[in-house]
């Protein structure tokens, strides 16, 4: 049995996500042989990208939900059916006690990530952020000693590239 997080980036270009799901697919397959279990906020994104992946792959989908109100707030319209699709296709959900999506319910909820698994899967280009997101989950893993399988396959981008700073040198 193996349980895998996931966090990544929600603006992925539409050339990428074939990329994306190939190195997923590849990544998931000895963990599948062995019963795997995958842990998701199934967010727009590498988020449901991996949620699909480890249902396809014959796995058990955990969602992290993480506001009462994350739904109806803060689920863009273009992406609402798949999230009720994933949602509904879960073994099982959690809904994080914030009332309201917003910084501290993410943080709360990719905390929440890191404790029910054993690994991290990062779809991450390596950038910093504002706070909140990927690098700071990957991080934060990395603090924890929870290994971590980056995916960033070439090819991959981003939409809003500009939005983030340049990877950290070593």
């Amino acid at each position: 049995m193996a349980t895998l997080a996931v966090t990544g980036h929600m603006d992925l270009t539409e050339n990428s996500v074939p990329l994306i799901r190939e190195s997923l697919d590849e990544l998931l397959k000895p963990y599948a042989r062995a019963g795997l279990t995958g842990v998701s906020c199934i967010a727009q994104g590498a988020d449901s990208l991996f949620a699909e992946r480890v249902l396809a792959a014959g796995g058990r989908l955990v969602a992290v939900v993480p506001s009462k109100d994350y739904r109806r707030t803060t689920v863009p319209d273009d992406h609402a059916e798949t999230f009720d699709r994933l949602l509904a296709a879960a073994a099982e959900v959690r809904v994080m006690p914030a009332p309201t999506a917003n910084l501290q319910a993410y943080e709360a909820a990719n905390t929440m990530l890191l404790k029910l698994a054993e690994r991290l899967v990062a779809v991450w280009d390596g950038r910093t952020g504002e706070g909140g997101g990927t690098a700071d989950v990957v991080h934060q893993a990395r603090a924890s000693n929870i290994p971590i399988d980056i995916i960033w396959p070439p090819g991959a981008a981003r939409l809003t590239p500009h939005a983030t700073r340049p990877p950290k040198t070593p």
